[in-house]
């Protein structure tokens, strides 16, 4: 006999119910190459023989085209991308890496992998990183490279940050797992800096699972991150490669560190970067609808988006001008109502919602009292692309009547 208990329900008839984290459907396209990639059993990208270009090759050329790079490199994870790109920089154990305060843990986690010492940022009330912070530490800190995390799709001036680090001899790499297909100013993320570092994990824009995708115009770079991801020196198997002669200047001394991508999830991937700027369009139209429903939301505030921003925003942020007991209540007013909303000021760690407080793996950092204050009160909504125009006025409803029964229960306490 089931003991399972029906979820607590509000009385006021507000239910939303859906499932957040529920992504598109692979583009048929898409899964008829995978069975046919599957029928051959061919799912290792590298092969001693046989005919035919690797699926992750193919993927390779697309992407660089798509965004207007000279290279692209296929591998197991974003954050595979980001140690990779670290590596290929010369960063050594022990060295400085200046990062963004907001962010999620492969961020940091790539830089400890790396052996290096994170540098924290500071973060302003847009979510974006404070550039004068970043003038201070890029000239104090003895760091040479930057990891900027475009996190959850808000990005910092990329010109000026490209500056500062030009002043200071730092080499630039982007964190771009939330802004594929995003453009600055004209420009695709991921190529202002030395490095651009993508992710296909089911929750990004386009899902192999799990997957991430290196670009750079620098042939050293994309030589490194070849035989590093693990060729096996089948680097002529890659359509975008460096000639044989930068090759031979890394193939003895870079170690395989077995990062690659599969012919599988590559064969998954390709159909759906055509399909990118059709989402894009939806995506932009739910954040419109969900800011329009939280118009009149007390305390709720919701970042200004500088003009040149073209974004791609597969979630929503907002600030609540809230103490940390009124959130939890906000956040349970919500669950009530079958709203799943997360919160960056979570005492523990929790599923995506990790912060730098909670990474005690981490140097010492100086005092962040902006990024504290913002994460303290920031909220975060996945946005899937199944969410309609009625459902972003019941979520808007919801958070209004939690936004208002939190601040009612703040009275007295």
């Amino acid at each position: 006999m089931s003991t399972t208990t029906a979820p607590l329900r509000s009385t006021d008839g507000l239910w939303f119910g859906k499932d957040l984290s529920q992504s598109e459907p692979i583009p048929e396209t898409a899964i008829a190459q995978a069975v046919a990639l599957m029928r051959t059993g061919r799912l290792h990208r590298y092969g001693e023989q046989g005919s035919g270009t690797p699926e992750p090759s193919l993927l390779e050329q697309e992407y660089a085209a798509y965004v207007g790079a000279k290279y692209c490199v296929a591998v197991s994870s974003c954050g595979a991308a980001m140690f990779l790109a670290l590596k290929a920089l010369g960063v050594q154990p022990g060295d400085k890496v200046l990062t963004s305060s907001f962010t999620l843990a492969p961020v940091p986690g790539a830089i400890a992998h790396a052996a290096a010492s994170a540098v924290l940022v500071e973060t302003l009330e847009d979510y974006t990183t404070d550039l004068a912070d970043l003038e201070r530490k890029a000239a104090s800190s003895g760091a040479r490279v930057f990891l900027l995390s475009h996190m959850r799709g808000h990005f910092t001036d990329l010109r000026a940050v490209r500056a500062i680090c030009d002043r200071h001899g730092i080499a630039l790499v982007e964190d771009c797992a939330h802004t594929m297909g995003a453009r600055w100013d004209g420009q695709h993320t991921g190529t202002f800096g030395h490095v651009g570092c993508f992710s296909t994990q089911t929750y990004k824009h386009i899902n192999a699972g799990e997957g991430g995708l290196l670009v750079t115009n620098d042939e050293d770079v994309a030589a490194q991150v070849i035989l590093m991801s693990g060729c096996y020196m089948m680097y002529d198997q890659h359509l975008l490669r460096p000639s044989a002669e930068v090759f031979e200047r890394w193939r003895y001394v870079m170690p395989n560190f077995s990062m690659r991508m599969s012919n599988l999830a590559a064969a998954l991937l390709r159909p759906q970067i055509a399909l990118l700027p059709e989402r894009s369009v939806r995506w932009r139209k739910i954040y419109s609808d969900l800011a329009q429903a939280f118009a009149n939301t007390p305390h709720l505030t919701l970042p200004v988006r500088d003009a040149r921003e073209d974004f791609v925003p597969s979630s929503i942020q907002f600030s609540l001008d809230l103490s940390p007991a009124q959130i939890e209540h906000f956040l349970a007013e919500c669950a009530l109502r079958g709203l799943y909303i997360k919160w960056f000021g979570l005492r523990i760690p929790t599923a995506f919602t990790s912060h730098f407080g909670h990474w005690h793996y981490l140097p010492e950092q100086a005092p962040m009292p902006k990024s504290q204050s913002v994460l303290r009160q920031l909220l975060d909504l996945r946005t899937p692309l199944s969410l309609t125009a009625d459902d972003c006025r019941l979520i808007g409803q919801i958070v209004h009547v939690a936004a208002s029964a939190a601040a009612a229960h703040s009275v007295g306490t």
